[in-house]
C-alpha cells in the first residue's frame, strides 16, 4: 500500500485484500499487535552509533557523572561542567496580545508573528553543584564559546579548582584536538572531555535546555531579543535556586546493554553500504 505509516483499519484492510483471512476488524489487528508491542503507526527519528570509539568515549563521560575518573573518585576541589549552544533563539511578537487562560479556556496565542530577531544561548551546567552559566551571543563560534569559558574559569571555585572537566560535543565551536589545545593552553586545569559523535543524549545541558524549552520559550511571545535576554537570565537564578544534581542513572553497564543490542545493527548497516 502506498502509506508510510500503517493504522490497524489499514492493515486489516490489506489481510482481508489479501485472502490472509476472510474477514477482521481494525480492533483485533490492534489486540494482536499490542500482545506483540508492536506499533507501524508510531516513529522516531534515529542516529545509530557511528564513532568507532563510541564505547570508549561515553564510558568517560559516564563515569565523570558519577564522580569517577579512569578509575578514581574525583576530590572535592574536582569539578564536571556540561556545556553546549542553544541556537536560533527567536524573538516572536505576536500580532495580537496573548490572551490568559480563563475557565474550561486554555492561553491563546495568535498564530501570526512578527520576527524580531533571533540569538544563540550558550550555557554550562556544574554537574555536581547543579549551577547554571549562561551567555548570549549572535550566533555561535570558538570566540563566543570561549568567553562561555572564561566567564566559567574566572569564578573563583574554578578558577582555583585541581581540575575541571568540561563536557561538550563535537560541534564546530568545540571540536577535536584543537580545541583541547585552545582550552588548555589558557586554562591548564581545564580537562576537555568529547562526547562520541551524534550522543548528544549523553550531554546533561541537554536536559537543562529541555526545561528552558517548556518553562521559558514556549510559546514563544516576546516583544524583542532583549525581552528573551531578561527571561532567559531570570529564569537562571529561579532555577539555581531550586534546582539539585540531575539524577543520572545511566551506566556502564547500562552502556554495555546498549551496545550489544545495536552492535549487530551496526554490522548489518556496513555490510549493504
Amino acid at each position: 500500500m502506498p502509506l508510510s505509516r500503517f493504522t490497524s483499519r489499514d492493515i486489516a484492510q490489506l489481510a482481508s485484500e489479501r485472502g490472509i483471512v476472510a474477514k477482521i476488524s481494525g480492533t483485533t489487528v490492534w489486540r494482536w499487535l499490542n500482545e506483540d508491542a508492536i506499533k507501524p503507526w508510531q516513529y522516531r527519528s534515529w542516529i545509530f552509533p557511528r564513532d568507532p570509539d563510541f564505547q570508549e568515549k561515553a564510558g568517560r563521560v559516564l563515569d565523570l557523572y558519577h564522580g569517577m575518573w579512569e578509575g578514581h573518585f574525583l576530590g572535592r576541589d574536582e569539578y564536571v561542567i556540561s556545556t553546549d549552544e542553544k541556537t536560533s533563539i527567536q524573538a516572536r511578537n505576536r500580532k495580537h496580545i496573548t490572551v490568559p487562560p480563563n475557565p474550561g479556556q486554555s492561553i491563546r496565542v495568535e498564530h501570526e508573528y512578527k520576527r524580531e530577531g533571533a540569538l544563540a544561548y550558550l550555557a554550562a551546567w556544574d554537574v555536581r553543584q547543579a549551577k547554571i552559566f549562561g551567555c548570549f551571543e549572535p550566533s555561535t563560534g570558538i570566540e563566543p564559546f570561549e568567553r562561555l569559558v572564561e566567564q566559567v574559569m574566572n569564578q573563583d571555585t574554578y578558577k582555583f579548582a585541581k581540575r575541571v572537566f568540561w563536557v561538550m560535543d563535537n560541534g564546530s565551536s568545540h571540536r577535536g584536538d584543537k580545541c583541547i589545545k585552545r582550552l588548555i593552553k589558557k586554562w591548564p586545569t581545564i580537562v576537555p572531555v568529547h562526547l562520541p559523535i551524534h550522543a548528544s543524549w549523553l550531554n546533561q545541558i541537554e536536559i537543562y535546555f529541555s526545561i528552558v524549552e517548556r518553562k521559558v520559550l514556549t510559546p514563544n511571545d516576546f516583544s524583542s531579543l532583549e525581552e528573551v535576554k531578561e527571561r532567559l537570565l531570570e529564569f537562571q537564578k529561579t532555577y539555581e535556586k531550586l534546582a539539585k544534581p540531575f539524577e543520572w542513572k545511566f551506566t556502564r553497564k547500562d552502556l554495555e546493554k546498549l551496545m550489544e543490542k545495536i552492535n549487530p545493527k551496526i554490522e548489518r548497516l556496513a555490510c549493504c553500504a
